[in-house]
């Protein structure tokens, strides 16, 4: 088994279980290329579970909810675990929450969201896989479809 270098946080958040290569948008999606905030990011690291998976750690700063919403779209079964005084105090799994405003876009280039300035707005079909349908034109779609906002 090969010795991972990753160094331990006192303060902040640790996202385990990013399906591989996805950190790169979890980067995106929460900001943390263009803040000040010290970020370890572990790309095609092994796991039981997913085969290879990627983790991102982010010193002193904790993720807010509508965060942790934007995450479970792009990393559904992404773990977060608080980190405290160097110890891990909290960890829970990210759901995908049963209605999402304004985090994405509606792929349907018909929907009046694309036309007019309107917040977008879905419900989620199913989870796994996840499955978005939109308010408005009842358009329905998966991940493979997903557009951030």
């Amino acid at each position: 088994m090969r010795e991972y270098k990753v160094y331990r946080i006192e303060h902040g958040t640790v996202i385990d279980h990013i399906p591989h290569w996805n950190s790169l948008k979890v980067l995106d999606l929460l900001g943390l290329r263009q803040g000040s905030d010290l970020v370890t990011v572990g790309i095609g690291l092994d796991s039981k579970n997913m085969g290879r998976k990627d983790l991102v750690k982010v010193e002193n700063r904790e993720l807010s909810q509508e965060e942790m919403n934007k995450l479970a779209l792009v990393a559904p079964q992404a773990t977060i675990n608080l980190i405290r005084n160097s110890e891990r105090t909290h960890k829970h799994k990210v759901e995908v929450p049963d209605h999402i405003v304004g985090l994405v876009r509606c792929p349907n280039v018909g929907c009046i969201t694309r036309h007019e300035h309107v917040p977008t707005r879905f419900d989620a079909i199913s989870r796994t896989p996840l499955e978005l349908r939109c308010y408005y034109c009842n358009y329905p779609f998966r991940s493979e479809e997903l557009e951030l906002l």
